[in-house]
């Protein structure tokens, strides 16, 4: 048998937020049994972090949604190590996590959130409006729908981030087609490092009167199997980089997310990035972590 931790993450209360199954000892299973075992919990994503810690403050981990592994993701890099220091198995204020996408930095602040901070990989755009239109109808919107130039960006998972106006994010409907079908249409624009998989779908509402901007947004992942996303520190990150694209934040600044409301699980997300002269240089987010179960799972037969 296999222990696991239950989190969701990016809220202030359980039962909210984004779930999480944080999977322990799972070192000598196979890409195989992983993935059995993640279409089990079925959440957007499982982790499968390495029983070796060096130092203390370093340590590996597999991310898998319920149909395939990814190299990055936001709420699992932030609810693992949440997982794993509240289990004593890592130690001090500041981590790094090795993933398929490399390291990720991930910091304790003194405020109870955990925040990730990423180096961008991807940025390319904007896209023309006949693949935009495509994009707008695969969620159900028109290009009338449209608030701004749509970026593709990302720090490990790539994301198209679709500025749309307010009524909008609420209007559309969950994509089914995976952006792999795009793949021609993304190249003429530029190479991506990472894979595109999903839909950044936002409205930047205001200004929150604190410095930094407020964002309604949904995203959408058809091509993993996670229809829609009630917490996504991937596209997060990445959305900072679009915002800085679009002169939105040139010089860098804080974000706040609202995303999940429409699928009953509401959750916060505090995006920061660096930039300079309308570049990106580091994008950070940060949210809560709350506990909500532990137990054990049976180890799949390999196949």
């Amino acid at each position: 048998m296999l222990t696991y931790d239950i989190v969701d993450v990016f809220t202030d209360r359980p039962f909210a937020g984004n779930q999480l199954a944080v999977v322990h000892g799972a070192d000598d299973l196979s890409t195989a049994q992983c993935q059995q075992i993640a279409k089990e919990f079925n959440f957007s994503e499982t982790t499968f972090p390495s029983s070796r810690v060096e130092d203390g403050t370093t340590y590996g981990i597999r991310i898998f949604t319920p149909s395939n592994e990814i190299p990055f993701a936001g709420h699992p890099t932030l609810g693992t190590a949440w997982v794993l220091r509240e289990r004593g198995l890592v130690k001090g204020p500041d981590l790094t996590q090795v993933c398929g996408a490399g390291p990720v930095g991930v910091r304790f602040a003194d405020d109870d959130r955990v925040e990730l901070s990423a180096t961008p990989r991807d940025l390319l755009g904007p896209l023309d409006d006949e693949l935009v239109v495509a994009l707008l109808q695969d969620v159900g919107l028109s290009l009338t729908d449209l608030a701004g130039p749509v970026w593709v960006a990302g720090c490990g998972l790539t994301f198209v981030h679709l500025p749309v106006v307010e009524d909008a994010v609420v209007r559309a409907d969950p994509s089914s087609r995976p952006l792999r079908s795009y793949a021609a249409d993304f190249a003429r624009v530029g190479e991506a490092r990472d894979p595109i998989e999903g839909i950044n779908l936002h409205h930047v509402v205001a200004d929150d009167g604190a410095g930094r901007l407020e964002v309604h947004a949904r995203v959408f992942v058809p091509g993993l199997s996670v229809e829609e996303d009630p917490a996504t520190g991937s596209a997060a990150v990445g959305l900072g980089m679009a915002l800085v694209a679009a002169g939105r934040l040139p010089e860098g600044g804080g974000y706040a997310i609202t995303q999940g409301v429409e699928m009953g699980r509401p959750s916060q997300l505090l995006g920061r990035v660096e930039a300079s002269d309308g570049v990106a240089k580091r994008c950070h987010v940060a949210g809560r972590v709350q506990p909500v179960a532990r137990g054990e799972i049976a180890v799949p037969r390999p196949s």
